[in-house]
């Protein structure tokens, strides 16, 4: 599964609504050249999200419920504690992979939250089934 998270991490706000939309667009577009596929999912930057957009554009925006804000955080067992004891069924986790030591919490969560009984799902089978 892929989704959108457009091209230049831009936050919508009232006044960019339309460059907001054309970097989705952009990005769409990006993605069928690659991989062949429509990109129906996408995660705005900030949780910023238009709901007209999701008819306009037929999307789905992916949002969270847990925020460790690994983005800031250089201790992999901070993130690891702040999610471990935040999560709920059904929950999604945002998380940033272009930091090691979000790769690393991430593998530690999914050890810890696996020996508790989580199991984990795509976001299309959480939404839909």
């Amino acid at each position: 599964m892929i989704g959108n998270h457009t091209y230049n991490h831009t936050q919508l706000t009232s006044k960019n609504e339309k460059v907001f939309k054309e970097e989705i667009i952009k990005t769409n577009e990006v993605i069928k050249e690659v991989t062949g596929e429509d990109t129906i999912y996408i995660r705005p930057p900030y949780g910023s999200w238009n709901k007209e957009f999701e008819k306009e554009l037929n999307m789905f925006p992916v949002l969270w419920t847990i925020d460790p804000l690994d983005w800031c955080s250089s201790d992999a067992s901070c993130i690891v504690k702040n999610v471990c004891a935040k999560v709920d069924e059904n929950d999604i986790i945002l998380m940033h992979d272009q930091y090691k030591t979000t790769v690393t919490a991430a593998l530690k969560i999914i050890d810890n939250l696996t020996a508790k009984g989580y199991e984990f799902v795509t976001v299309d089978e959480l939404m839909f089934d």
